[in-house]
């Protein structure tokens, strides 16, 4: 009944007694009594005033009730059409898993599906014609967005979105050859910007200068070699890690916990291992749990605890995951986020909310810099009294983050090979041999994802700044609703007042 008079309230109808007065009405002309007795009795109105102002209205009430369960039942049956092409979706995932390990980062749907698509092993042929049926059943299916729920609207734009780079990667297995943008538009809905050799070599001047000893012109070393020898006092040694580690992600967990509610019982274990050509990455399995694995193949540097606690866990993928289980997967149904797939659009705004999330626990350098130098630096036997200095450093390393990207692009390209690219990461994003050894090892295997860690963390910085401006309270509830959203990349520059 409540329902009933705010919709008819909203159009205009009448006043909220007027309403009931009619619903009333309407029940008695359609019973057997007569329709005098009824209003007479109901409304307490002469015949000709009942007739003249409240007639038209009951007419008008019966036509939007009409209309209201139309519309309902038309909702109802966009839903169920948009779940049948989220389903499908979800079986084509783990069908292309059988052909590429690195596909489905994440699974946790009914285990039958996964059986399935074990038993059935698909041919890629399949695959891609059914992604075409697929894409084309939900070009057809209906619009369920008239509820003005933004929630759907995003959920068509997200199959729409992952449905078209999975046609892509089928065709990359089977042999076509992209270009580094073009592969990078067709997986990620994105294409990084291009930097000249120039644009590294003023960051390395500025590096130079702080970098004690003396230049490569008068002694013939790099800086590589330079940075290298002054941060060494700066490594967590390694019987220390865990402990320095977890002191990080409790930390990093209090301070999302402080603004984000999180299922009751989500958690974590974490892991260290060796040979893998990437420094940290979460294994999401279901039910709110987490496997974070730390690689140990290299040094790790200060620096790497807050930044890995923060992107592995809270607030970045970790958090990022069960928010999409509990708000979408448990809460909506949408079964299409019970799995993840790495080579898609969904990639960016993970890695981009992960490494984004370092400033959102930490909204300014301070405050960063005080729980580091108060707990982290002792913890790791580490001199609190050049903390600043490191960081002044730092700061100038991460401008060169891009150089990474010019690495990949010019390798997938073919301009330049494997070797090539470990010298040239070693000039402009000045890393030693084997650091540079394992991130062209990364770009082999990933190869365009590497734009997802700093144009997806650019991208979602913009987005959350220009709705929350410099509100730290503001910043952590829209970065909270972009989590727990099936937004892509082009939703982030659309919607983002970019």
């Amino acid at each position: 009944m409540s329902r009933f008079v705010s919709a008819v309230r909203i159009n205009n109808i009448g006043t909220p007694t007027d309403v009931v007065r009619l619903f009333h009405f309407t029940a008695a002309v359609t019973s057997r009594r007569s329709c005098c007795d009824k209003f007479s009795k109901i409304f307490g109105l002469r015949r000709r005033t009942f007739c003249g102002n409240y007639a038209k209205r009951m007419r008008q009430v019966l036509t939007l009730v009409i209309c209201l369960i139309a519309s309902h039942a038309g909702a109802d049956a966009a839903a169920d059409a948009m779940n049948a092409v989220a389903e499908q979706y979800a079986h084509l995932v783990l069908a292309l898993g059988q052909h590429d390990p690195d596909y489905v980062d994440a699974f946790y749907g009914p285990a039958e599906w996964k059986t399935q698509a074990e038993k059935e092993k698909k041919s890629l042929d399949a695959i891609g014609a059914e992604a075409a049926e697929l894409s084309a059943t939900l070009a057809k299916t209906p619009d369920a967005a008239m509820s003005g729920d933004e929630m759907l609207k995003l959920r068509r734009e997200y199959l729409q979105k992952q449905i078209s780079p999975l046609a892509a990667r089928v065709r990359m297995l089977k042999g076509e050859k992209l270009k580094f943008d073009d592969e990078s538009r067709a997986l990620y809905d994105a294409v990084a910007p291009t930097f000249p050799d120039s644009h590294f070599i003023q960051i390395i001047a500025q590096l130079e200068a702080k970098i004690p000893g003396k230049g490569p012109s008068r002694t013939g070393d790099s800086l590589w070699q330079r940075y290298e020898m002054w941060r060494k006092p700066f490594v967590i040694p390694k019987e220390k890690l865990d402990t320095v580690f977890q002191l990080a992600i409790k930390e990093c967990r209090a301070r999302t916990l402080a603004h984000v509610a999180l299922p009751p019982n989500e958690s974590f274990t974490v892991e260290y291992v060796t040979n893998k050509p990437w420094g940290g990455y979460n294994w999401f399995k279901g039910n709110f749990h987490s496997v974070i694995q730390v690689n140990t193949d290299l040094p790790i540097y200060i620096d790497r605890a807050v930044d890995l606690a923060a992107h592995e866990g809270y607030p970045g993928h970790h958090v990022y995951n069960s928010l999409l289980e509990k708000n979408l997967v448990r809460d909506r149904g949408w079964m299409e986020f019970s799995v993840y797939a790495l080579f898609s659009p969904q990639s960016l705004v993970a890695e981009g909310t992960a490494n984004f999330g370092r400033d959102v626990a930490f909204p300014n350098k301070n405050e960063r810099m005080k729980f580091e130098k108060e707990v982290l630096f002792p913890a790791a036997g580490i001199d609190v009294s050049r903390a600043d200095e490191y960081y002044a450093v730092q700061d100038l390393m991460k401008d060169l983050n891009y150089a990474v990207n010019e690495a990949a692009r010019r390798l997938i390209n073919g301009q330049i090979d494997e070797n090539a690219a470990a010298h040239w990461l070693q000039k402009y994003a000045v890393m030693e041999p084997a650091r540079a050894q394992q991130r062209v090892k990364f770009i082999q295997r990933y190869r365009s994802y590497v734009i997802n860690y700093n144009l997806g963390e650019d991208m979602v910085r913009r987005y959350i700044e220009n709705r929350s401006g410099a509100d730290p309270e503001k910043r952590w509830s829209e970065f909270g609703k972009l989590l727990a959203s099936p937004r892509l990349p082009s939703g982030l520059t659309t919607n983002g007042h970019e």
